[in-house]
């Protein structure tokens, strides 16, 4: 029998600070060459182990071996230049240097594929991998050949189809899209975005989600966030045509997000990621504030939709807050699984 609210996270985990600076984005590894390698695959082993630790049920690589949820897998492609950067807005918030596109883009070989079998021989639980979605792959670059979002959001789609084929080969049960720029460009999301994100996901037959998230706890982040007013609904502009789509699953923050939880009604009938953990804050939730938004969420999502999550990545927070909030939303999941059960 499937187990009833399976917890898992929203994708990346805090390295330990022998493989790279902690607390920090972007972090630059402390390693080189060979024993980098070998590192992050430690660091793999341990981030799951914390996992297992806390009773997390679907686990993930805690994107050990990746410096940034996007820009990794952009690394991999050829067509793209890293020397020679421009700086452009990031989802209209802040600045970065960013990759050029130079010429068309490709995938020489597999990006992640060899982590993803590590991960598949470490455990027998069910495993999660994340990609950057189409959409915010190129919302983190400057594209100077394409000339056109859209076009070279459907040449990345094929890219990820193709990245995402060979890990669901390697046995990963769940595909994670990451589409934070679904935030942002609503009517670019509904003209193409949702549309590219389907061409990235086509021919799969595991399970497939799409990470929409208001982003990490970062200042340019938290900013922006304080001008959004006391409710978020932005989610109601993309969430019919969601609802409509082939993706499988919904991932998005719940837990002080100001996201109005009526609006899961939109895409009733889809399973969700409900996040119930907020990564923008050091505070430690206790399992009773996990289970009050779990049952919140449960008015609009079956429970054999409901999968409790973290709000988004928690890279950027000290280990052992992570640690202590993974403990805290395996503890609250178990309380409302109990109450479902009786």
């Amino acid at each position: 029998m499937k187990k009833l609210l399976p917890t898992s996270t929203a994708g990346s985990l805090p390295k330990p600070a022998w493989l790279a600076q902690p607390e920090t984005l972007w972090s630059p590894w402390n390693l080189s060459g060979e024993v980098l390698s070998e590192g992050k695959l430690d660091a793999l082993r341990v981030s799951l182990h914390d996992q297992q630790l806390a009773g997390i049920d679907i686990v993930s690589d805690g994107e050990q071996s990746r410096q940034h949820f996007v820009t990794t897998f952009i690394e991999h492609l050829s067509g793209v230049d890293f020397e020679n950067r421009k700086t452009v807005k990031i989802r209209d918030r802040y600045d970065a240097s960013v990759p050029v596109v130079v010429d068309a883009v490709a995938r020489p070989k597999p990006v992640f594929l060899e982590h993803a079998k590590f991960l598949r021989q470490q455990t027998n639980q069910p495993i999660k991998w994340a990609l950057p979605g189409p959409m915010t792959m190129v919302d983190t670059l400057y594209d100077d050949h394409y000339k056109s979002r859209e076009k070279l959001a459907w040449e990345f789609a094929k890219l990820l189809n193709q990245e995402a084929k060979e890990l669901e080969a390697a046995g990963v049960d769940i595909i994670q899209f990451d589409e934070p720029a679904f935030n942002v460009f609503f009517d670019e999301v509904n003209d193409w975005g949702i549309a590219a994100l389907e061409r990235a996901i086509e021919g799969l037959n595991c399970e497939t989600v799409v990470h929409i998230c208001y982003g990490y706890g970062i200042k340019a982040n938290t900013d922006w966030k304080q001008t959004l007013g006391s409710e978020w609904r932005q989610y109601e502009e993309i969430f019919p045509k969601l609802q409509a789509s082939n993706i499988d699953v919904i991932s998005l923050e719940c837990h002080n997000s100001r996201v109005p939880m009526e609006l899961l009604e939109l895409v009733r009938g889809k399973k969700v990621m409900v996040g119930a953990i907020d990564v923008a804050t050091n505070v430690i939730e206790t399992p009773a504030e996990v289970a009050d938004t779990l049952r919140k969420a449960l008015q609009y999502v079956d429970a054999d939709k409901l999968y409790p999550c973290t709000n988004c990545g928690m890279a950027p927070l000290p280990r052992e807050v992570a640690n202590a909030k993974l403990h805290a939303l395996s503890a609250g999941a178990a309380i409302v699984r109990s109450e479902l059960m009786q």
